[in-house]
């Protein structure tokens, strides 16, 4: 599953990444597997995401978040 098809409220364990450059970026953000990854909320239109990992929210574009693979 891909953090991108969370909705609010729910949470999961970051496994891998698809993007191996952008996995570099997220990863700089604290975005590293095995990191519990909670989705707090959507903006309006549905882009960028609120997420909490490490400690802190971070916002996400949607396509920056397709691209984080979660334990099933």
């Amino acid at each position: 599953m891909k953090l991108s098809q969370l909705i609010p409220g729910q949470s999961g364990i970051i496994k891998e990444f698809t993007d191996l450059e952008m996995s570099v970026k997220l990863m700089e953000m604290g975005c590293l597997p095995g990191e519990k990854i909670i989705v707090e909320r959507f903006a309006p239109l549905g882009d960028p995401i609120a997420i909490t990992v490490s400690g802190y929210q971070l916002s996400l574009r949607k396509q920056e978040a397709s691209t984080i693979i979660l334990h099933s």
